[in-house]
């Protein structure tokens, strides 16, 4: 059998315990939340479980040497000690990418020049060869952590972050990350058991993460490379095995999946992108004003929204929120709404409605809000006590 080692997920600031709940539910051990991070332990079959089914993982890095450092010649002398035959070819192409947090090294590019210039030299000294920097498309990525006085070295097994699914064909003006998209989903508490519901669907992507969250479907299956495919120690056979016993476990959910758009050209790329990601029996999707719209389904239903901020889009803001507030009021009771926005004077102020929750968020840098409104069937008394997190 394989032996576990240890690895870590990095994600976006507050989906931490999110995604400790999918690592354990997928079966690893030794979980342990951090800041936009967790660690964890497995073997190589979990590692590329863990690509394929993790949805709100943004990569996986599997760490290799860790050192002190005090200055950039300890940096330099550290990575120089490292065998880096057992990771790398002469003839491999590699990259590197730096995150740094310490009073000693300020500037992450410099730490990767650097790094890049250690492994460089290692090489020629041997060889009088040397491998090739590929930024784009690199056989191998390397992931240099500074903390402090510690430096951690690990292979990136993932390549492009794991919210490039390998659907989304076609983009809006202000589209949101799929792995953010994903997190909000379940940070809602959707599991495919209600009908679901996004009245501002733009491109499509909470439609696309939402009925794969509800037919168990791993949210990688679509891309078309992982970095680990290129180690000198990739498993062919067991990525197969992994693949195969991941989609075993797809259900066919039974409740609906509706989006709609008042723009013509989001309703398009929004059925492209369902297409490229194979769900089209689960998703429906029309032309529609949410203003003039009327809830779609009866009984207990999710909305899950992305409205305009008015970073982007320009829209009159305090009118936009108050007509959202009045849309749920009037046309979609038994729901439970929610949506994220960075505007919280005159956004969530104008809604009119009181939040049951307050989730703080990030959307790229933009800190937001995920809030969640009630809507009771058949009463139009506000109930609600603000649930800040």
């Amino acid at each position: 059998m394989e032996e576990n080692f240890n690895m870590l997920a990095k994600c976006l600031f507050g989906f931490e315990s999110i995604l400790a709940k999918e690592l354990r539910n997928l079966g690893a051990q030794e979980v342990k939340e951090g800041v936009r991070n967790v660690k964890f332990k497995g073997d190589k079959g979990f590692m590329y479980k863990a690509n394929l089914a993790l949805r709100t993982a943004i990569r996986i890095l599997v760490p290799i040497h860790t050192f002190k450092i005090y200055d950039e010649d300890d940096l330099y002398d550290g990575l120089k000690k490292i065998r880096w035959e057992k990771y790398l070819d002469i003839k491999n192409t590699f990259a590197i990418n730096s995150s740094v947090h310490s009073d000693n090294f300020t500037n992450s590019h410099y730490v990767s020049l650097k790094s890049k210039d250690a492994i460089v030299d290692y090489f020629r000294k041997r060889y009088q060869e040397r491998p090739s920097i590929d930024i784009k498309h690199p056989d191998i990525q390397f992931n240099i952590h500074i903390q402090k006085e510690t430096c951690t070295l690990s292979l990136d097994s993932s390549g492009e972050s794991l919210h490039k699914r390998g659907y989304k064909s076609d983009t809006n003006i202000a589209p949101i990350n799929e792995v953010l998209a994903a997190g909000l989903i379940l940070m809602s508490g959707y599991d495919g058991s209600q009908h679901f519901i996004d009245p501002m669907c733009g491109s499509g992507t909470f439609l696309i993460e939402a009925a794969m969250i509800a037919n168990n479907i791993p949210v990688n299956i679509n891309r078309n490379e992982f970095a680990f495919e290129k180690w000198k120690d990739f498993d062919d056979n067991l990525f197969d095995i992994i693949n195969d016993s991941l989609l075993k476990k797809v259900r066919n959910s039974t409740q609906k999946i509706i989006g709609y758009d008042k723009a013509p050209s989001a309703v398009r790329k929004a059925i492209n992108n369902v297409a490229n990601a194979s769900l089209e029996e689960f998703i429906q999707i029309d032309q529609q004003n949410f203003f003039d719209s009327e809830k779609p389904v009866d009984g207990k239903a999710l909305i899950v929204f992305n409205p305009p901020y008015g970073e982007r889009l320009e829209i009159n803001v305090p009118v936009f929120y108050k007509e959202i507030g009045n849309t749920l009021k009037q046309s979609y009771q038994d729901t439970d709404a929610w949506f994220i926005t960075s505007d919280f004077e005159n956004g969530i102020k104008n809604v009119g409605l009181r939040a049951s929750r307050k989730i703080k968020v990030f959307n790229g840098k933009l800190e937001c809000r995920f809030v969640k409104y009630e809507m009771y069937k058949g009463s139009k008394k506000e109930k609600f006590q603000v649930k800040d997190q």
